[in-house]
């Protein structure tokens, strides 16, 4: 009877209809029989990078045990070779974690996307009793982000990432740079000020939060070659253990791609922008960009409109006020420039950049500082008659520091650099008096 009812079945009901009534019967049974849940944690979440999947990779590492049946270990330290291999997960590497009496099982996976720009994909699956489903949301992943922030908070490495316009996503490098506010060659009370509107900032979420502002600072560091802006960023980012994710606009084919580049870094970050001036005509002043184009027409009359297809200005402004300003919280944006009169004054507002940093020539200050940097010495005979000339001979931090390597004698050095500064003065002086003449 059973086969004569499965033949009929067979004959009166298509065989798509019989996959899918399969299908759903054995979903059923598979709910009804099971007592696990699945979470799935994706690395993006809503166009953005998921601050969850995050907090799981900075504190899934800390739970490695004896159950774990692999390991990812690595080392960025080429210098000091006996030091230990860092731990991380590799793919389908399965990690069991203890909480409040419940066991949860973890374990990343990675799919090939299908996209024009094929990219991995990964994501977390945690599994547990469905009885705890309730808990693990309530409890366990509020603990498993306070943990993660306190990991991140205390991290003794940081990464600079760069963006790779081929496959479409951010590669990063270990960054050790080993500048830091105590060693920048900058007046005092620059350097004060600085410190303090950065810890100000990473301290008033609420605040902006209650003006209704996105949680962002800008920054704009400018001045001659040399005078060390890069070395401000990397002091910036090693006082607030910031990630930095430095952008070449030329990467962005568009105002739609500029904002996937952008909303894919992540928060507690630095985004920077450097030599913002060389990077794109948008952030050019548009009356000047105007006046010269206008004077170029009356010298070619013939020639055709020229095109410039990428990045606007407005799609510049929306990420740094605007709209998508607010994809993402506690972010600092730096734009470094030589020659600040080119830059659109929409650009230089506050709002966008709301610190402007002048990085100028070597001063006393700067140059006592080098001088025990370099030479180990805050005091000596010769810096008097070094000050001196300092205050009639304009020279970059870079070229003091240049002067003070040539050698471990700090006698030496001193006497080699006295020299540099009055032949400085001497050129000086001969370029003044033909000018005069």
């Amino acid at each position: 009877m059973a086969m004569l009812i499965r033949t009929i079945l067979n004959e009166m009901i298509p065989q798509q209809m019989q996959n899918f009534i399969s299908s759903k019967f054995f979903d059923l049974a598979s709910r009804c029989l099971s007592s696990d849940f699945t979470f799935i944690i994706e690395e993006r979440w809503q166009a953005v990078n998921n601050e969850t999947f995050r907090a799981v990779e900075a504190y899934l590492p800390t739970r490695i045990g004896p159950s774990t049946d692999s390991l990812l270990i690595g080392s960025h330290e080429p210098l000091n070779p006996k030091s230990p291999p860092k731990q991380s997960i590799p793919v389908d590497c399965k990690i069991i974690d203890e909480f409040q009496g419940m066991r949860l099982e973890w374990t990343l996976r990675s799919i090939e996307s299908k996209n024009y720009f094929p990219r991995e994909k990964r994501y977390f699956r945690l599994s547990c009793k469905k009885s705890n489903r309730d808990r693990v949301m309530q409890s366990y992943f509020p603990h498993i982000t306070r943990t993660a922030e306190s990991i991140l908070n205390k991290r003794d490495t940081l990464n600079i990432y760069t963006y790779d316009q081929e496959s479409s996503m951010w590669e990063s490098t270990v960054f050790k740079h080993p500048a830091t506010f105590e060693t920048l060659a900058m007046e005092p009370e620059l350097k004060q000020s600085v410190m303090e509107d950065l810890d100000s900032f990473v301290t008033r979420k609420d605040f902006f939060e209650g003006v209704g502002r996105a949680w962002k600072r800008g920054y704009l560091l400018y001045g001659p070659p040399g005078t060390g802006k890069s070395s401000l960023v990397a002091a910036i980012a090693n006082y607030l253990r910031y990630n930095i994710y430095d952008l070449q606009v030329q990467s962005a084919r568009s105002d739609s791609d500029l904002r996937h580049i952008l909303t894919s870094t992540t928060n507690r970050s630095i985004l920077l922008i450097e030599d913002i001036d060389c990077s794109t005509k948008v952030a050019h002043d548009r009356a000047k960009i105007q006046d010269d184009q206008e004077d170029d027409d009356d010298q070619q009359p013939n020639r055709l409109p020229s095109t410039d297809p990428g990045v606007t200005l407005s799609g510049l402004l929306n990420f740094l006020d605007g709209l998508w300003s607010s994809c993402g919280d506690e972010r600092i944006i730096i734009f470094t420039t030589n020659h600040k009169e080119k830059l659109d004054p929409a650009l230089l507002r506050p709002g966008r950049m709301d610190v402007h940093v002048y990085m100028g020539y070597c001063s006393a200050a700067g140059f006592r500082k080098l001088a025990a940097n370099y030479l180990g010495i805050k005091d000596h005979s010769s810096f008097a008659t070094i000050e001196n000339l300092l205050e009639n001979v304009t020279v970059t931090p870079a070229e003091v520091a240049q002067q003070l390597m040539k050698s471990d004698e700090p006698e030496a050095v001193l006497q080699s650099f006295t020299q540099f500064l009055h032949m400085k003065r001497n050129e000086i002086q001969k370029q003044d008096g033909k000018q005069e003449s």
